[in-house]
């Protein structure tokens, strides 16, 4: 009779370098669950606007799904490795092509769009919360439950902080949205591989499981080299004109489109989705924006934040009293194209080049701030403020009383800014939100509008310590403005009259609300 051998403790049993790896293979799940939830969670903001709205929902209808699928995981008891390989595949396919599957339909159909994005997120959200529950049961053959539950979710929340920085940081720019959850759905797909090979003593249907595992592959390995035509087709359509220049800075999705005439004045500047110019008259929005101001005030220091097109300090370069520009723009991709593309650079009248100028890539609300607390600092004698518009609360924080008091801490004495501020025709309250924003600061101001046909009547607010007064001449060459019409710019039609508004504050942002309601009233209506 042999004597019985006596097994080693579970704590004590060393894992092999497969099971190693196949932990190893758990930072790869992590991190391409959560390239996914940001892919969505991206492409929502670009289409739906609202950032800080959609990533919430996007993020919280998510994580619930892993919770579905976390709680199914217990129905699946046999054949675990083969239910992970499978599992793996599908969440490979389905992610890795999600944003193409979501550009492509939003150019066709662009009705059920936000149907299509929350079921896709579900069902990706389901099959990621089955992965870990079924890789801590496999690797629980040679893990205690605490050492294995203290391994798996170290090297999961590793994965999602090496995601969560190269996202933003490298990814999305370097290889776009669609490219970028290609990339990590073939990962999920190299994943499958692994366990395929490794458990391939216990997988039934063997040669079944690997052509499965090799047609997953080419198909996210077809669209990943045909990325470029799917967004180029997806945009097209979307924008009806052809897209002549399109990328992805960490900021927002960059378009530039033309009319297949060609001409010049064809060209559309288009920001996460939102037109921002049409070079057909966007002279219009330039020269109301800046002159009435700048030739009020005849100034020698000009700020202009935002603008990284180069359009309004093209027009301030009209008055020869300037001795200085600076432009503040939190995205270098925009002034970097406006200033390479020679179309973009004729457009601007190589403003961006010019020895008055100088260009900042950085957050102005920071900016601001920053150079109060640095001592010496000059004022200015006016700023330009040409922000996109609040449709998000990032955007809607450059709205509020906090931030146009930092402004107004950089202005001279008699200095006084201007701030573009919507339709006062279609976002009515939004636009007296804004003028009741600046008054709530003690600043006297005065509101006008002027008519840009890509957008309709457009509104603008001068604020300053002292009254606006009208310039007696403008600059020669002007398209739109003229001194003797200027004064009706400031007179408002009953049906752009002002109503009651209460201040936009960084505690509240009243301004992203109401903005919201009152263009999503419109976008239904047309």
């Amino acid at each position: 009779m042999t004597a019985a051998v006596t097994p080693l403790p579970l704590e004590q049993a060393a894992p092999s370098a497969a099971e190693v790896a196949l932990l190893a293979s758990v930072f790869v799940i992590a991190a391409c669950g959560l390239v996914y939830e940001l892919a969505a969670g991206t492409l929502a903001s670009y289409v739906l606007g609202d950032s800080v709205l959609q990533f919430s929902t996007i993020i919280g209808t998510y994580l619930f799904a892993m919770g579905i699928g976390s709680w199914l995981s217990r129905y699946i008891e046999r054949q675990l490795a083969a239910q992970f390989l499978r599992i793996e595949l599908l969440v490979g396919v389905v992610g890795g092509l999600m944003p193409a599957i979501l550009f492509t339909a939003n150019a066709v159909a662009p009705s059920p769009f936000r149907g299509l994005l929350y079921g896709l997120v579900l069902l990706v959200g389901v099959l990621v919360g089955l992965e870990i529950p079924l890789v801590m049961r496999l690797l629980r053959r040679q893990y205690a439950l605490k050492h294995l539950v203290s391994q798996v979710l170290t090297f999961d929340y590793l994965g999602a902080l090496g995601v969560s920085i190269a996202f933003p940081l490298l990814l999305v720019p370097k290889l776009g949205l669609i490219r970028t959850s290609l990339l990590f759905g073939m990962m999920n797909v190299g994943v499958a591989a692994w366990a395929l090979w490794l458990y391939r003593g216990e997988l039934r249907l063997l040669r079944a499981h690997l052509i499965a595992l090799l047609l997953s592959f080419a198909v996210l390995l077809a669209a990943f080299i045909g990325a470029d035509r799917i967004t180029r087709w997806s945009e097209d359509r979307y924008y009806t004109d052809p897209v002549l220049y399109a990328a992805s800075s960490p900021y927002q999705r960059i378009i530039i489109t033309q009319a297949r005439s060609g001409h010049a004045e064809t060209t559309r500047l288009w920001l996460n989705g939102n037109l921002q110019f049409h070079a057909r008259d966007e002279y219009r929005y330039h020269e109301s924006l800046v002159h009435p101001l700048i030739a009020s005030l005849k100034p020698r220091r000009v700020l202009i934040l935002g603008g990284g097109d180069g359009m309004a300090a093209r027009e301030v370069l009209k008055h020869a009293q300037v001795e200085s520009i600076t432009l503040v723009d939190l995205d270098p991709q925009i002034t970097r194209l406006f200033s390479t593309q020679p179309l973009l650079r004729r457009l601007n009248a190589d403003a961006l080049h010019s020895s008055k100028l100088q260009v900042i890539n950085a957050d102005a609300f920071q900016w601001l701030q920053a150079r109060i607390d640095t001592p010496g600092s000059e004022p200015f004698d006016a700023v330009i403020i040409d922000f996109p518009d609040p449709s998000n609360f990032s955007l809607g924080k450059l709205y509020t009383n906090s931030f146009y008091s930092l402004v107004e801490q950089n202005l001279s004495a008699s200095g006084q800014m201007v701030v573009q501020t919507t339709s006062p025709l279609i976002a009515r309250k939004s636009f007296w939100t804004v003028v009741a924003t600046l008054e709530s600061l003690g600043l006297k101001t005065a509101p006008y509008h002027a008519l840009v046909p890509s957008f309709g009547e457009w509104g603008f607010v001068i604020a300053g310590r002292r009254s606006y007064v009208l310039p007696e001449a403008l600059p020669e060459g002007l398209r739109f403005l003229e001194a003797a019409t200027l004064p009706r710019l400031f007179e408002f039609p009953p049906d752009m009259s002002r109503v009651p508004a209460e201040p936009n504050r960084l505690s509240n942002q009243v301004l992203v609300q109401t903005f919201d309601a009152e263009w999503g009233v419109m976008e239904n209506d047309y």
